[in-house]
């Protein structure tokens, strides 16, 4: 079988890493489509939407990082890539003719599962890329994917106040066969070292979160920052549609273009990291996040420049600490990058799903100052897992 020095020796060119990059963030830009349009969602199915859209989506999301993602390691990324995609378009078709709340939560439990190409594109980038040059290939395709994530929030804003939510699920699937063939047309045929059963795959994943305590501090740390992000913008439509704000689907959606400057520290969040070590950048991250919190209890209800200010520091702080613990995840087992992403990806929406949950029954129970404090306290969680986790040594 073809070995991964074979994938390498096809050249990572201009034309790959775009495609890589294009692909991480159009991919993962489906789960987070439907967050500003939840006030459209809960008109026409009730309240209960808020809860179940964004919660099933990233449930789906982990599911997929955790049953299709270590595949990479064994099959083709390239083949797993281009189904997944063609996949996709297919359960977002269905989300956009669903016509009841059962069958939208089953539509977006199977666009997070498929989604997750997105995390097929991340170690595939790390296989292909020279050894000298292989954090700053990761770095560009994480900026890509997250600055999907963002942008994904201001795009559906738009579609959704124009057209309504299910036009912005209709795009999506066009959008889903057009990734699908920029990865058959820029993507090399690589396959991994050798076949490995999925059995042993799947078990293998359980050794790696056994025997790396690196890898389990990574993932609970950012599991915990992701639970803050995702308890805010799985809310922040619902706060500033309604009074005293009152601003539209597209105008919620505008604070995605705000997050985009977060995205682009990831790269000197890889260089520093690189440099001065990991764990002091996740810290760092760490508090950005609660800084975040404390801003938006303070002024989130009356101010939009309070708002403004928790998206810039929510979004500096998760990406900062995200490429931080990448980095020193995917330094431990380099033969097992496919699963060392899955594990950790897998804690991280875990988190996220708990997040997006809890921040939307936080807000529903208590208001503005309860997903504050969902957040804040998960944000302060991360950070006391990272500060512990100078004790921390590899196996």
């Amino acid at each position: 079988m073809t070995g991964s020095n074979d994938a390498a020796s096809h050249g990572f060119t201009a034309k790959t890493r775009l495609g890589l990059t294009l692909i991480a963030g159009g991919a993962v830009a489906n789960i987070y489509y439907n967050q500003p349009l939840l006030g459209l969602m809960v008109a026409e199915f009730g309240d209960r939407a808020a809860l179940v859209v964004p919660t099933a989506s990233l449930v789906g999301y982990g599911l997929g990082i955790l049953g299709l993602v270590p595949l990479g390691d064994a099959l083709s990324r390239r083949s797993l890539i281009v189904g997944q995609l063609l996949g996709l378009c297919i359960a977002l078709l269905a989300a956009a003719a669903s016509p009841n709340l059962a069958v939208l939560g089953l539509a977006s439990l199977a666009i997070g599962v498929l989604a997750s190409a997105a995390q097929q594109a991340v170690p595939f980038a790390a296989e292909l890329a020279p050894d000298a040059t292989r954090g700053r290939m990761v770095g560009q395709v994480m900026t890509g994917l997250l600055t999907g994530i963002l942008l994904a929030r201001t795009a559906s804003g738009f579609v959704g106040a124009q057209f309504g939510w299910r036009a912005m699920f209709l795009a999506a699937a066009a959008l889903a066969v057009v990734m699908a063939g920029i990865a058959a047309a820029t993507l090399p045929r690589g396959k991994a070292v050798k076949r490995i059963r999925y059995r042993a795959l799947m078990l293998s994943l359980l050794h790696l979160l056994r025997s790396q305590p690196i890898l389990r501090n990574a993932g609970l740390s950012q599991g915990l920052l992701f639970a803050s992000f995702n308890a805010f913008w799985a809310t922040l439509a619902l706060l500033v549609e309604a009074p005293p704000f009152g601003l539209s689907p597209a105008g919620a959606g505008l604070f995605g273009i705000i997050g985009v400057a977060g995205a682009f520290a990831a790269p000197l969040s890889g260089r520093y990291s690189d440099q001065r070590g990991a764990r002091p950048v996740v810290i760092a991250g760490s508090i950005c996040m609660l800084a975040a919190f404390v801003v938006l209890a303070a002024g989130g209800t009356w101010s939009l420049t309070a708002i403004v200010a928790g998206v810039l520091l929510i979004d500096l702080g998760i990406n900062t600490a995200l490429i931080a613990n990448q980095t020193r995840a995917y330094a431990l087992v380099p033969g097992a990058r496919g699963r060392i992403n899955t594990v950790l990806f897998t804690s991280v929406f875990i988190g996220g799903a708990f997040g997006a949950l809890a921040g939307s029954r936080a807000f529903l129970m208590a208001g503005w100052l309860g997903v504050c404090a969902v957040g804040g306290t998960c944000a302060l969680g991360a950070l006391a897992v990272s500060w512990l986790g100078g004790r921390v040594k590899p196996a």
